[in-house]
Protein backbone atom coordinates (compact mmCIF):
# COMPACT_ATOMS: atom_id res chain seq x y z
CA UNK A 1 0.00 0.00 0.00
CA UNK A 2 0.89 3.40 -0.54
CA UNK A 3 0.84 6.26 1.97
CA UNK A 4 0.80 9.97 1.25
CA UNK A 5 2.87 11.99 3.90
CA UNK A 6 1.44 15.92 3.84
CA UNK A 7 4.10 18.35 2.92
CA UNK A 8 5.30 20.76 5.83
CA UNK A 9 5.54 24.13 5.59
CA UNK A 10 10.00 23.41 6.07
CA UNK A 11 9.84 20.91 3.14
CA UNK A 12 11.74 22.72 0.21
CA UNK A 13 10.20 22.99 -3.13
CA UNK A 14 11.15 22.19 -6.32
CA UNK A 15 12.45 24.97 -8.39
CA UNK A 16 10.87 24.39 -11.79
CA UNK A 17 7.70 22.62 -10.40
CA UNK A 18 5.04 24.34 -11.96
CA UNK A 19 2.49 25.99 -9.70
CA UNK A 20 -0.46 23.26 -11.03
CA UNK A 21 1.61 20.46 -9.43
CA UNK A 22 1.76 22.75 -6.31
CA UNK A 23 -2.14 23.38 -5.91
CA UNK A 24 -2.36 19.20 -6.78
CA UNK A 25 -0.33 18.80 -4.26
CA UNK A 26 -2.09 20.63 -1.24
CA UNK A 27 -5.31 19.41 -2.29
CA UNK A 28 -3.40 15.61 -1.96
CA UNK A 29 -2.21 16.16 1.74
CA UNK A 30 -6.14 17.00 2.17
CA UNK A 31 -6.38 12.94 1.62
CA UNK A 32 -4.04 11.87 3.60
CA UNK A 33 -4.21 8.72 5.64
CA UNK A 34 -2.06 10.18 8.51
CA UNK A 35 -3.84 10.16 11.71
CA UNK A 36 -5.31 13.52 12.39
CA UNK A 37 -4.31 15.70 15.55
CA UNK A 38 -6.78 15.26 17.45
CA UNK A 39 -9.07 18.43 18.58
CA UNK A 40 -9.71 19.06 22.23
CA UNK A 41 -13.55 20.10 22.63
CA UNK A 42 -14.93 22.00 25.04
CA UNK A 43 -16.44 20.19 27.71
CA UNK A 44 -20.31 20.97 28.59
CA UNK A 45 -20.02 20.48 32.65
CA UNK A 46 -22.26 19.81 35.06
CA UNK A 47 -24.49 22.84 34.21
CA UNK A 48 -24.32 22.37 30.32
CA UNK A 49 -25.27 18.58 30.62
CA UNK A 50 -28.52 19.65 32.55
CA UNK A 51 -29.11 22.22 30.59
CA UNK A 52 -29.20 19.87 27.74
CA UNK A 53 -30.94 16.79 29.51
CA UNK A 54 -33.82 19.37 30.63
CA UNK A 55 -34.00 20.62 26.38
CA UNK A 56 -34.11 17.23 25.47
CA UNK A 57 -36.67 15.90 28.12
CA UNK A 58 -38.81 19.24 27.23
CA UNK A 59 -38.71 18.46 23.76
CA UNK A 60 -41.89 17.36 21.48
CA UNK A 61 -40.62 14.20 20.06
CA UNK A 62 -39.49 13.06 23.85
CA UNK A 63 -42.91 13.98 25.27
CA UNK A 64 -44.70 11.66 22.70
CA UNK A 65 -42.37 9.07 23.15
CA UNK A 66 -42.99 9.22 26.53
CA UNK A 67 -46.65 9.32 26.17
CA UNK A 68 -46.33 6.23 23.81
CA UNK A 69 -43.91 4.26 26.48
CA UNK A 70 -46.85 5.36 29.07
CA UNK A 71 -49.44 3.65 27.01
CA UNK A 72 -47.54 0.69 26.05
CA UNK A 73 -46.75 0.04 30.02
CA UNK A 74 -50.45 0.05 30.23
CA UNK A 75 -50.87 -2.85 28.17
CA UNK A 76 -49.50 -5.59 30.69
CA UNK A 77 -51.90 -3.71 33.11
CA UNK A 78 -54.93 -5.21 31.06
CA UNK A 79 -53.38 -8.17 29.92
CA UNK A 80 -52.22 -9.81 33.32
CA UNK A 81 -53.63 -9.88 36.40
CA UNK A 82 -53.01 -7.71 39.17
CA UNK A 83 -52.67 -7.73 42.84
CA UNK A 84 -54.36 -4.42 43.24
CA UNK A 85 -57.27 -5.80 41.61
CA UNK A 86 -57.61 -10.06 41.65
CA UNK A 87 -54.75 -11.08 44.54
CA UNK A 88 -56.86 -14.75 44.21
CA UNK A 89 -55.91 -14.49 40.16
CA UNK A 90 -52.47 -13.46 40.86
CA UNK A 91 -51.84 -16.51 42.96
CA UNK A 92 -53.62 -19.03 40.66
CA UNK A 93 -51.20 -17.60 37.62
CA UNK A 94 -48.11 -17.84 40.13
CA UNK A 95 -48.99 -21.22 41.06
CA UNK A 96 -49.69 -22.53 37.22
CA UNK A 97 -46.78 -20.92 35.89
CA UNK A 98 -44.14 -21.00 38.27
CA UNK A 99 -41.34 -19.66 35.98
CA UNK A 100 -43.49 -17.21 34.19
CA UNK A 101 -44.58 -15.51 37.52
CA UNK A 102 -41.61 -15.10 38.95
CA UNK A 103 -40.46 -13.19 35.94
CA UNK A 104 -43.32 -10.81 36.05
CA UNK A 105 -42.97 -10.93 39.93
CA UNK A 106 -39.69 -9.28 39.36
CA UNK A 107 -40.58 -6.81 36.95
CA UNK A 108 -43.49 -5.63 38.19
CA UNK A 109 -45.74 -6.74 36.15
CA UNK A 110 -48.37 -7.94 38.66
CA UNK A 111 -48.94 -4.10 39.98
CA UNK A 112 -47.97 -2.15 37.02
CA UNK A 113 -49.38 1.40 38.14
CA UNK A 114 -47.45 1.11 41.23
CA UNK A 115 -43.95 0.17 39.97
CA UNK A 116 -40.85 1.57 39.57
CA UNK A 117 -40.74 1.94 35.91
CA UNK A 118 -44.21 2.99 35.44
CA UNK A 119 -44.02 5.32 38.33
CA UNK A 120 -40.68 7.14 36.49
CA UNK A 121 -42.19 6.72 32.96
CA UNK A 122 -45.02 9.08 34.20
CA UNK A 123 -43.58 11.57 36.53
CA UNK A 124 -41.04 12.19 33.26
CA UNK A 125 -44.19 12.66 31.33
CA UNK A 126 -45.38 14.88 33.67
CA UNK A 127 -42.42 16.99 34.14
CA UNK A 128 -41.89 17.04 30.04
CA UNK A 129 -45.27 18.59 29.67
CA UNK A 130 -44.72 21.47 32.77
CA UNK A 131 -41.65 22.40 31.05
CA UNK A 132 -43.24 22.63 27.93
CA UNK A 133 -46.00 24.61 28.54
CA UNK A 134 -44.29 27.21 30.98
CA UNK A 135 -42.33 29.27 28.04
CA UNK A 136 -44.78 28.64 25.50
CA UNK A 137 -47.59 30.41 27.55
CA UNK A 138 -45.56 33.35 28.28
CA UNK A 139 -44.22 33.58 24.55
CA UNK A 140 -47.81 33.61 24.22
CA UNK A 141 -48.98 36.12 26.75
CA UNK A 142 -46.45 38.04 24.91
CA UNK A 143 -47.78 37.90 21.39
CA UNK A 144 -51.07 38.84 22.89
CA UNK A 145 -49.71 41.94 24.64
CA UNK A 146 -47.58 42.96 21.41
CA UNK A 147 -49.50 44.29 18.18
CA UNK A 148 -49.53 42.03 14.90
CA UNK A 149 -46.48 43.09 12.78
CA UNK A 150 -46.55 45.99 9.97
CA UNK A 151 -47.05 45.02 6.28
CA UNK A 152 -44.29 43.81 4.37
CA UNK A 153 -42.39 45.85 1.77
CA UNK A 154 -44.09 43.81 -1.06
CA UNK A 155 -47.56 42.43 -0.88
CA UNK A 156 -47.36 41.04 -3.99
CA UNK A 157 -45.44 38.02 -3.00
CA UNK A 158 -48.01 36.73 -0.07
CA UNK A 159 -49.94 33.89 -1.14
CA UNK A 160 -53.26 35.68 -1.38
CA UNK A 161 -53.62 39.17 -2.77
CA UNK A 162 -55.45 41.71 -4.61
CA UNK A 163 -55.43 45.22 -5.51
CA UNK A 164 -57.85 47.83 -7.33
CA UNK A 165 -57.37 51.89 -7.21
CA UNK A 166 -60.03 53.95 -5.84
CA UNK A 167 -61.37 57.76 -5.93
CA UNK A 168 -61.51 57.42 -1.88
CA UNK A 169 -58.50 59.35 -0.11
CA UNK A 170 -56.03 56.46 1.45
CA UNK A 171 -57.08 57.81 4.78
CA UNK A 172 -61.07 57.02 4.26
CA UNK A 173 -59.97 53.84 3.05
CA UNK A 174 -57.10 52.77 6.09
CA UNK A 175 -59.74 54.12 8.09
CA UNK A 176 -62.94 51.98 6.43
CA UNK A 177 -60.36 48.70 6.76
CA UNK A 178 -59.58 49.55 10.19
CA UNK A 179 -63.45 49.00 11.27
CA UNK A 180 -63.91 46.37 9.21
CA UNK A 181 -61.68 44.04 10.74
CA UNK A 182 -62.33 44.83 13.64
CA UNK A 183 -65.99 43.99 13.23
CA UNK A 184 -64.83 40.28 12.20
CA UNK A 185 -62.96 40.14 15.54
CA UNK A 186 -59.62 41.05 14.10
CA UNK A 187 -56.83 41.83 16.03
CA UNK A 188 -56.59 45.14 14.01
CA UNK A 189 -53.81 48.76 14.30
CA UNK A 190 -53.12 50.86 12.28
CA UNK A 191 -48.95 51.81 11.22
CA UNK A 192 -47.99 54.16 8.87
CA UNK A 193 -49.60 53.44 5.42
CA UNK A 194 -51.28 50.11 6.33
CA UNK A 195 -54.12 48.63 8.75
CA UNK A 196 -52.07 45.20 10.13
CA UNK A 197 -54.74 42.24 11.50
CA UNK A 198 -54.36 38.82 13.19
CA UNK A 199 -56.91 36.63 13.93
CA UNK A 200 -57.37 32.57 15.19
CA UNK A 201 -55.23 33.13 18.55
CA UNK A 202 -57.58 30.38 19.71
CA UNK A 203 -55.44 27.62 17.88
CA UNK A 204 -52.44 28.76 20.45
CA UNK A 205 -54.84 28.76 23.08
CA UNK A 206 -56.27 25.43 22.44
CA UNK A 207 -52.83 24.10 21.72
CA UNK A 208 -52.20 25.34 25.22
CA UNK A 209 -55.47 23.93 26.60
CA UNK A 210 -54.74 20.24 25.42
CA UNK A 211 -51.17 20.52 27.01
CA UNK A 212 -52.84 21.66 30.84
CA UNK A 213 -55.27 19.59 29.98
CA UNK A 214 -53.14 16.45 29.85
CA UNK A 215 -51.73 17.71 33.21
CA UNK A 216 -54.79 18.05 34.82
CA UNK A 217 -55.86 14.58 34.03
CA UNK A 218 -52.66 12.80 34.90
CA UNK A 219 -52.43 14.59 38.46
CA UNK A 220 -56.33 13.59 38.73
CA UNK A 221 -55.52 10.00 37.94
CA UNK A 222 -52.41 9.86 40.37
CA UNK A 223 -54.48 11.57 43.43
CA UNK A 224 -57.35 9.25 42.62
CA UNK A 225 -55.32 6.25 42.75
CA UNK A 226 -53.51 7.48 46.03
CA UNK A 227 -56.78 8.11 48.06
CA UNK A 228 -59.05 5.96 46.36
CA UNK A 229 -61.21 3.18 48.07
CA UNK A 230 -63.18 0.36 46.79
CA UNK A 231 -65.22 -2.29 48.54
CA UNK A 232 -68.04 -5.03 47.50
CA UNK A 233 -70.60 -5.89 49.60
CA UNK A 234 -73.31 -8.78 49.14
CA UNK A 235 -76.38 -8.04 50.77
CA UNK A 236 -79.67 -10.00 50.77
CA UNK A 237 -82.89 -8.64 51.20
CA UNK A 238 -84.19 -7.76 54.09
CA UNK A 239 -80.40 -7.36 55.49
CA UNK A 240 -78.92 -4.47 55.28
CA UNK A 241 -75.13 -2.49 54.96
CA UNK A 242 -72.91 0.50 57.03
CA UNK A 243 -69.49 2.17 55.63
CA UNK A 244 -67.53 0.13 57.91
CA UNK A 245 -63.90 -1.26 56.97
CA UNK A 246 -65.57 -4.43 58.90
CA UNK A 247 -68.74 -4.76 56.90
CA UNK A 248 -66.92 -5.28 53.46
CA UNK A 249 -66.72 -8.88 52.08
CA UNK A 250 -63.27 -7.59 50.32
CA UNK A 251 -61.48 -4.20 50.15
CA UNK A 252 -58.85 -2.42 48.50
CA UNK A 253 -57.47 1.32 48.56
CA UNK A 254 -55.07 3.71 47.52
CA UNK A 255 -51.49 3.94 49.94
CA UNK A 256 -52.60 7.29 50.82
CA UNK A 257 -56.24 6.43 51.93
CA UNK A 258 -57.06 6.57 55.51
CA UNK A 259 -60.33 4.50 56.81
CA UNK A 260 -61.07 7.98 58.99
CA UNK A 261 -61.74 8.97 55.53
CA UNK A 262 -65.16 6.51 54.63
CA UNK A 263 -68.07 8.27 53.90
CA UNK A 264 -70.46 7.87 56.93
CA UNK A 265 -73.33 5.86 55.00
CA UNK A 266 -75.67 3.02 55.75
CA UNK A 267 -78.87 1.06 53.82
CA UNK A 268 -81.24 -1.46 53.45
CA UNK A 269 -81.84 -3.81 50.58
CA UNK A 270 -85.98 -3.68 50.82
CA UNK A 271 -86.41 -5.42 46.99
CA UNK A 272 -83.99 -6.28 43.98
CA UNK A 273 -86.17 -6.84 41.06
CA UNK A 274 -84.93 -8.59 37.72
CA UNK A 275 -86.68 -8.79 34.48
CA UNK A 276 -86.01 -10.61 31.73
CA UNK A 277 -86.31 -11.21 27.77
CA UNK A 278 -89.03 -14.69 27.54
CA UNK A 279 -89.17 -14.89 23.67
CA UNK A 280 -86.59 -14.72 20.90
CA UNK A 281 -83.19 -14.89 19.90
CA UNK A 282 -82.38 -12.96 23.21
CA UNK A 283 -84.25 -14.95 25.56
CA UNK A 284 -83.01 -14.88 28.83
CA UNK A 285 -81.29 -11.15 28.67
CA UNK A 286 -82.19 -9.13 31.72
CA UNK A 287 -84.44 -6.05 30.65
CA UNK A 288 -84.03 -4.92 34.05
CA UNK A 289 -81.91 -4.75 37.29
CA UNK A 290 -83.44 -2.57 40.19
CA UNK A 291 -82.70 -2.01 43.77
CA UNK A 292 -84.75 -0.67 45.81
CA UNK A 293 -83.27 0.67 48.98
CA UNK A 294 -83.29 2.67 52.05
CA UNK A 295 -80.70 4.59 52.78
CA UNK A 296 -79.49 7.46 55.50
CA UNK A 297 -76.73 9.95 55.52
CA UNK A 298 -73.96 9.89 58.71
CA UNK A 299 -74.54 8.71 61.94
CA UNK A 300 -78.25 9.90 62.59
CA UNK A 301 -79.64 11.08 58.92
CA UNK A 302 -83.11 10.13 58.05
CA UNK A 303 -84.50 7.80 56.04
CA UNK A 304 -84.84 8.01 51.99
CA UNK A 305 -85.84 5.69 49.68
CA UNK A 306 -84.18 5.15 46.29
CA UNK A 307 -83.87 2.70 42.94
CA UNK A 308 -80.27 1.78 42.48
CA UNK A 309 -79.85 0.53 39.00
CA UNK A 310 -76.95 -0.80 36.27
CA UNK A 311 -74.81 2.53 36.10
CA UNK A 312 -76.97 4.76 37.71
CA UNK A 313 -75.46 4.42 41.26
CA UNK A 314 -76.35 6.33 44.30
CA UNK A 315 -74.21 9.10 44.88
CA UNK A 316 -73.40 10.36 48.77
CA UNK A 317 -70.82 12.96 48.96
CA UNK A 318 -67.71 11.18 47.91
CA UNK A 319 -69.06 8.23 47.84
CA UNK A 320 -71.08 6.17 44.82
CA UNK A 321 -72.94 2.95 45.63
CA UNK A 322 -72.81 0.84 42.41
CA UNK A 323 -74.92 -2.85 41.40
CA UNK A 324 -72.83 -5.18 39.95
CA UNK A 325 -74.22 -8.19 40.31
CA UNK A 326 -77.40 -10.50 41.36
CA UNK A 327 -78.29 -13.92 42.27
CA UNK A 328 -80.40 -15.94 44.71
CA UNK A 329 -80.81 -16.91 48.55
CA UNK A 330 -82.78 -20.09 49.06
CA UNK A 331 -83.88 -19.86 52.60
CA UNK A 332 -82.94 -22.94 54.65
CA UNK A 333 -84.14 -24.31 57.95
CA UNK A 334 -82.01 -27.05 59.88
CA UNK A 335 -83.21 -28.98 62.72
CA UNK A 336 -81.18 -31.87 65.18
CA UNK A 337 -82.27 -35.24 65.75
CA UNK A 338 -84.41 -33.78 69.02
CA UNK A 339 -86.37 -31.70 66.08
CA UNK A 340 -84.96 -27.98 67.59
CA UNK A 341 -84.08 -25.15 65.77
CA UNK A 342 -79.70 -25.33 64.58
CA UNK A 343 -80.01 -22.76 61.82
CA UNK A 344 -82.15 -20.82 60.06
CA UNK A 345 -80.86 -18.03 56.96
CA UNK A 346 -80.88 -17.41 53.60
CA UNK A 347 -77.72 -18.76 51.92
CA UNK A 348 -75.83 -16.85 49.30
CA UNK A 349 -75.77 -19.18 46.13
CA UNK A 350 -73.01 -17.85 43.66
CA UNK A 351 -74.34 -17.68 40.05
CA UNK A 352 -72.35 -20.03 37.10
CA UNK A 353 -74.22 -19.19 33.80
CA UNK A 354 -76.09 -16.95 32.01
CA UNK A 355 -78.91 -18.55 33.35
CA UNK A 356 -77.93 -18.52 37.10
CA UNK A 357 -77.23 -22.12 37.81
CA UNK A 358 -75.96 -21.12 41.10
CA UNK A 359 -73.39 -23.36 44.06
CA UNK A 360 -73.56 -22.60 47.85
CA UNK A 361 -72.89 -24.15 50.91
CA UNK A 362 -74.59 -24.51 53.70
CA UNK A 363 -72.70 -24.63 56.85
CA UNK A 364 -73.66 -25.80 60.59
CA UNK A 365 -70.97 -25.30 62.72
CA UNK A 366 -72.80 -24.74 66.62
CA UNK A 367 -75.78 -26.19 68.31
CA UNK A 368 -76.15 -29.51 66.40
CA UNK A 369 -76.41 -32.76 67.71
CA UNK A 370 -76.49 -36.08 66.39
CA UNK A 371 -79.03 -39.03 67.09
CA UNK A 372 -77.06 -39.77 69.75
CA UNK A 373 -76.54 -36.75 71.10
CA UNK A 374 -73.17 -35.96 70.10
CA UNK A 375 -72.07 -32.28 68.83
CA UNK A 376 -70.96 -32.34 64.86
CA UNK A 377 -71.17 -29.71 61.84
CA UNK A 378 -73.17 -30.34 59.24
CA UNK A 379 -71.68 -29.31 56.05
CA UNK A 380 -74.70 -29.25 53.02
CA UNK A 381 -73.69 -28.92 49.82
CA UNK A 382 -76.21 -26.85 47.17
CA UNK A 383 -76.70 -27.12 44.13
CA UNK A 384 -79.51 -24.59 42.59
CA UNK A 385 -81.71 -24.24 39.62
CA UNK A 386 -83.79 -21.03 39.77
CA UNK A 387 -85.73 -22.65 36.32
CA UNK A 388 -86.18 -26.71 36.28
CA UNK A 389 -87.06 -28.52 33.38
CA UNK A 390 -86.76 -31.74 33.26
CA UNK A 391 -84.30 -33.32 31.55
CA UNK A 392 -82.34 -30.60 31.94
CA UNK A 393 -80.99 -31.32 35.96
CA UNK A 394 -77.75 -30.39 35.99
CA UNK A 395 -78.57 -26.38 34.73
CA UNK A 396 -81.29 -24.05 34.61
CA UNK A 397 -82.72 -22.95 31.38
CA UNK A 398 -84.40 -19.78 32.45
CA UNK A 399 -82.61 -17.01 34.85
CA UNK A 400 -86.26 -16.31 37.12
CA UNK A 401 -87.85 -18.16 39.46
CA UNK A 402 -90.15 -20.27 37.53
CA UNK A 403 -89.87 -23.49 38.75
CA UNK A 404 -86.93 -22.87 41.95
CA UNK A 405 -85.08 -26.12 42.58
CA UNK A 406 -82.94 -26.77 45.48
CA UNK A 407 -79.89 -29.89 45.16
CA UNK A 408 -78.55 -30.58 48.72
CA UNK A 409 -75.98 -33.47 49.31
CA UNK A 410 -75.20 -33.87 53.42
CA UNK A 411 -71.65 -33.96 55.35
CA UNK A 412 -71.41 -34.49 58.92
CA UNK A 413 -67.96 -33.85 60.58
CA UNK A 414 -65.03 -31.68 60.72
CA UNK A 415 -65.74 -28.53 58.77
CA UNK A 416 -62.17 -27.52 59.65
CA UNK A 417 -63.51 -24.07 60.81
CA UNK A 418 -61.30 -24.64 63.71
CA UNK A 419 -58.13 -25.10 62.37
CA UNK A 420 -57.22 -21.60 61.91
CA UNK A 421 -56.63 -22.37 57.94
CA UNK A 422 -58.99 -19.01 56.38
CA UNK A 423 -61.79 -21.08 53.72
CA UNK A 424 -64.04 -19.68 51.71
CA UNK A 425 -67.61 -19.86 52.95
CA UNK A 426 -68.66 -20.81 49.25
CA UNK A 427 -66.73 -23.98 49.70
CA UNK A 428 -66.44 -26.93 52.08
CA UNK A 429 -63.28 -28.71 52.99
CA UNK A 430 -64.44 -32.79 52.32
CA UNK A 431 -61.03 -34.14 54.25
CA UNK A 432 -62.81 -34.75 57.58
CA UNK A 433 -66.44 -35.42 57.10
CA UNK A 434 -68.71 -38.17 56.25
CA UNK A 435 -71.30 -38.74 54.11
CA UNK A 436 -74.80 -39.64 54.95
CA UNK A 437 -76.08 -42.85 53.34
CA UNK A 438 -79.54 -43.40 52.05
CA UNK A 439 -82.03 -46.73 52.18
CA UNK A 440 -79.71 -48.08 49.39
CA UNK A 441 -75.96 -47.47 51.00
CA UNK A 442 -75.69 -44.63 48.45
CA UNK A 443 -75.07 -40.69 49.00
CA UNK A 444 -77.97 -38.68 50.16
CA UNK A 445 -78.62 -36.43 47.31
CA UNK A 446 -82.47 -34.77 47.04
CA UNK A 447 -84.22 -32.19 45.07
CA UNK A 448 -85.88 -30.18 47.19
CA UNK A 449 -88.93 -27.21 46.09
CA UNK A 450 -90.16 -24.70 48.37
CA UNK A 451 -91.82 -26.33 51.60
CA UNK A 452 -90.33 -29.55 50.84
CA UNK A 453 -88.11 -30.79 53.44
CA UNK A 454 -85.05 -33.62 53.21
CA UNK A 455 -85.21 -36.08 56.09
CA UNK A 456 -81.50 -37.11 57.44
CA UNK A 457 -80.64 -40.88 58.26
CA UNK A 458 -81.27 -42.52 61.45
CA UNK A 459 -83.18 -39.70 63.04
CA UNK A 460 -79.89 -37.23 62.73
CA UNK A 461 -82.55 -34.41 61.89
CA UNK A 462 -84.22 -32.42 58.44
CA UNK A 463 -83.13 -29.81 56.32
CA UNK A 464 -86.31 -27.50 55.23
CA UNK A 465 -86.21 -25.08 52.00
CA UNK A 466 -88.48 -22.49 52.96
CA UNK A 467 -88.36 -20.50 49.76
CA UNK A 468 -85.80 -17.89 48.29
CA UNK A 469 -84.85 -14.56 48.39
CA UNK A 470 -82.63 -12.61 46.10
CA UNK A 471 -79.34 -11.14 46.69
CA UNK A 472 -77.73 -7.85 45.21
CA UNK A 473 -73.64 -7.25 45.19
CA UNK A 474 -73.00 -3.44 45.94
CA UNK A 475 -69.90 -1.95 45.21
CA UNK A 476 -68.68 1.60 47.32
CA UNK A 477 -66.28 3.40 45.22
CA UNK A 478 -64.76 6.85 46.79
CA UNK A 479 -62.42 8.43 43.82
CA UNK A 480 -61.23 11.55 44.56
CA UNK A 481 -60.38 13.85 41.43
CA UNK A 482 -62.41 11.95 39.22
CA UNK A 483 -64.59 15.44 38.37
CA UNK A 484 -60.94 16.86 37.73
CA UNK A 485 -60.19 13.88 35.19
CA UNK A 486 -63.68 14.73 33.15
CA UNK A 487 -63.09 17.98 33.13
CA UNK A 488 -59.31 17.43 31.66
CA UNK A 489 -60.61 14.85 29.15
CA UNK A 490 -63.53 17.12 27.77
CA UNK A 491 -61.21 20.13 27.89
CA UNK A 492 -58.60 17.99 25.83
CA UNK A 493 -60.84 17.18 22.67
CA UNK A 494 -62.38 20.38 22.70
CA UNK A 495 -58.43 21.75 22.95
CA UNK A 496 -57.24 19.54 20.37
CA UNK A 497 -60.37 20.21 17.95
CA UNK A 498 -59.70 24.23 18.19
CA UNK A 499 -55.79 23.59 17.83
CA UNK A 500 -56.74 21.41 14.65
CA UNK A 501 -59.71 23.20 12.71
CA UNK A 502 -58.36 27.07 13.87
CA UNK A 503 -56.12 28.41 11.68
CA UNK A 504 -54.41 31.58 12.67
CA UNK A 505 -53.91 34.41 10.10
CA UNK A 506 -52.88 37.64 9.16
CA UNK A 507 -54.25 40.69 7.18
CA UNK A 508 -52.80 43.33 5.69
CA UNK A 509 -54.13 46.58 3.91
CA UNK A 510 -52.16 48.88 2.26
CA UNK A 511 -53.71 52.23 0.81
CA UNK A 512 -51.19 55.06 -1.10
CA UNK A 513 -51.85 57.55 -3.77
CA UNK A 514 -50.43 56.82 -6.70
CA UNK A 515 -47.87 58.66 -9.02
CA UNK A 516 -51.46 59.85 -10.98
CA UNK A 517 -53.16 60.94 -7.83
CA UNK A 518 -55.33 58.07 -7.73
CA UNK A 519 -55.22 55.89 -4.11
CA UNK A 520 -54.37 52.42 -4.99
CA UNK A 521 -55.18 49.66 -2.53
CA UNK A 522 -53.58 46.33 -1.82
CA UNK A 523 -54.80 43.54 0.40
CA UNK A 524 -52.88 40.34 1.24
CA UNK A 525 -53.43 37.62 3.52
CA UNK A 526 -50.67 34.90 4.96
CA UNK A 527 -52.02 31.97 7.13
CA UNK A 528 -49.07 30.02 9.28
CA UNK A 529 -50.05 26.64 7.60
CA UNK A 530 -51.83 25.93 3.60
CA UNK A 531 -55.52 26.57 3.44
CA UNK A 532 -58.09 27.90 0.91
CA UNK A 533 -59.52 29.35 4.15
CA UNK A 534 -57.37 32.98 3.43
CA UNK A 535 -58.01 33.45 0.24
CA UNK A 536 -61.49 32.83 0.81
CA UNK A 537 -61.66 35.19 3.68
CA UNK A 538 -59.58 37.43 2.18
CA UNK A 539 -62.04 37.55 -1.12
CA UNK A 540 -64.31 38.12 1.23
CA UNK A 541 -63.22 41.20 2.95
CA UNK A 542 -61.90 43.14 0.24
CA UNK A 543 -65.14 42.71 -1.28
CA UNK A 544 -66.94 44.65 1.94
CA UNK A 545 -64.42 46.82 1.72
CA UNK A 546 -64.33 47.41 -2.30
CA UNK A 547 -68.30 48.52 -2.05
CA UNK A 548 -67.19 51.19 0.81
CA UNK A 549 -64.64 52.21 -1.64
CA UNK A 550 -65.57 51.27 -5.40
CA UNK A 551 -62.77 51.88 -7.65
CA UNK A 552 -62.57 55.11 -10.40
CA UNK A 553 -65.24 55.30 -12.93
CA UNK A 554 -62.16 56.85 -15.02
CA UNK A 555 -60.07 53.59 -15.42
CA UNK A 556 -62.61 50.48 -16.82
CA UNK A 557 -61.80 46.67 -17.01
CA UNK A 558 -59.00 46.36 -14.27
CA UNK A 559 -58.76 43.64 -12.49
CA UNK A 560 -57.61 42.57 -8.88
CA UNK A 561 -54.58 40.18 -9.00
CA UNK A 562 -54.81 37.13 -6.12
CA UNK A 563 -52.54 34.14 -5.63
CA UNK A 564 -54.31 31.72 -5.29
CA UNK A 565 -57.43 33.70 -6.79
CA UNK A 566 -59.18 34.93 -3.95
CA UNK A 567 -63.38 36.22 -4.20
CA UNK A 568 -62.30 39.43 -6.21
CA UNK A 569 -63.81 42.48 -6.16
CA UNK A 570 -64.62 42.80 -9.83
CA UNK A 571 -63.24 46.30 -9.67
CA UNK A 572 -64.48 48.35 -12.94
CA UNK A 573 -61.60 50.13 -13.56
CA UNK A 574 -58.03 49.66 -15.21
CA UNK A 575 -54.92 49.52 -13.75
CA UNK A 576 -51.19 48.48 -14.38
CA UNK A 577 -50.00 45.74 -12.21
CA UNK A 578 -47.57 46.31 -9.64
CA UNK A 579 -43.83 45.02 -10.28
CA UNK A 580 -43.21 42.03 -8.63
CA UNK A 581 -40.97 42.58 -5.29
CA UNK A 582 -39.37 40.66 -2.67
CA UNK A 583 -40.82 38.18 -0.59
CA UNK A 584 -41.09 39.25 3.13
CA UNK A 585 -39.04 38.51 5.49
CA UNK A 586 -39.53 35.59 7.99
CA UNK A 587 -39.47 38.20 11.26
CA UNK A 588 -42.16 40.31 9.29
CA UNK A 589 -44.20 36.80 8.69
CA UNK A 590 -44.17 35.87 12.50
Amino acid sequence: MSKTTPATSDAPEAPDAPAGDQDLGAAGSQLSTAPAETLSMPTLGVIGWARWFWRQLTSMRVALLLLLLVALGAIPGSLIPQTGTDATKVADFVKNNPTLGDVYDKLGLFHVYSSVWFSAIYILLFVSLIGCIVPRTWQFVGQLRSRPPGAPKRLTRLPAYTTWRTDAEPEQVREAALALLKKKRFRAHLTGDNVAGEKGYLREVGNLAFHIALIVMLTAFAWGQLFKSEGNKLVVEGDGFSNTLTQYDDFKSGNLFDTGDLVPLSFTLNKFTGTYETTGPNKGTPRLYQAAITYSEGAYGKDHKTLVKVNEPLEIGDAKVYLTAHGYAPEITVRDGKGNVVFHDAVAMLPLDSNVTSTGVIKVLDGYKNAKGVSEQLGISAFFLPTYTTGSETASTFPALNNPVLNLTPYHGDLGVDSGIPQSVYQLDKSHVKEFKDSKGAQLRENLKPGETMQLPNGAGSVTYDGTKQWANFQVVQQPASGWALAGALTAIFGLAASLFIQRRRVWVRAVRGADGVTVVEMAGLGRSESAKVPEELGELAGVLYDQTPSTASHSGARATARPAPTDPQPKTEQSTPEPQEAPSEGSEK
